[in-house]
């Protein structure tokens, strides 16, 4: 025996309308649901989607554009020479104590385009100094202005930050305390 809906009725915990044209349409928890025309043909209704209280998120964006970042700085150890990496950025490089001289190079832009806002910390527990190094793009020393490698000396620490510069170049700035 069929059931005739003239009006909104509660079926098994979901809502099911029916309007003159003899459109049904059943409306479940969070908004999902399907209609179903008077031709039998039924049409999905796409969910809203709240805020998950569980699992895993990949792929997402705070704005749609910028990636969601870290609660902290996760850190790449390097005891010696080492020539940055796209997935450095956001990170701090790690020059442990007893590890021996050392250069870490920014590349080019032309050879790893790192996005503006990029920050790389730098981070040198060693009795021996590291050198921060950049190639073809420009690197300044926040405050003085001043270009080219920088010294990290031992418990020193510094950041990078790209600030302009496309494909072809890029400016950053350093600061820190033991920088030279």
């Amino acid at each position: 025996m069929a059931t005739i809906l003239n009006a909104d009725t509660l079926v098994g915990g979901a809502i099911v309308t029916g309007d003159a044209s003899g459109v049904l349409a059943l409306q479940g928890a969070g908004n999902t649901g399907v209609s179903i025309s008077s031709a039998g043909v039924p049409t999905l209704t796409t969910p809203v989607l709240g805020t998950p209280t569980s699992g895993t998120l990949s792929n997402c964006t705070v704005d749609g554009t910028n990636t969601v970042g870290f609660r902290v700085i996760p850190q790449n150890a390097q005891a010696g020479s080492y020539t940055l990496v796209l997935a450095d950025s956001g990170k701090h490089i790690y020059h442990a104590l007893g590890d021996g001289a050392a250069t870490y190079t920014i590349p080019a832009a032309s050879s790893v385009a790192f996005p503006l806002g990029t920050a790389i910390t730098f981070v040198n527990l060693s009795a021996t100094s590291i050198s921060i190094a950049i190639t073809t793009d420009t690197m300044y020393l926040s405050s003085a202005g001043t270009t080219g490698t920088r010294t990290l000396a031992q418990y020193g620490s510094a950041t990078a930050v790209k600030v302009s510069g496309v494909s072809s170049s890029g400016i950053w700035v350093i600061s820190g305390s033991a920088l030279t």
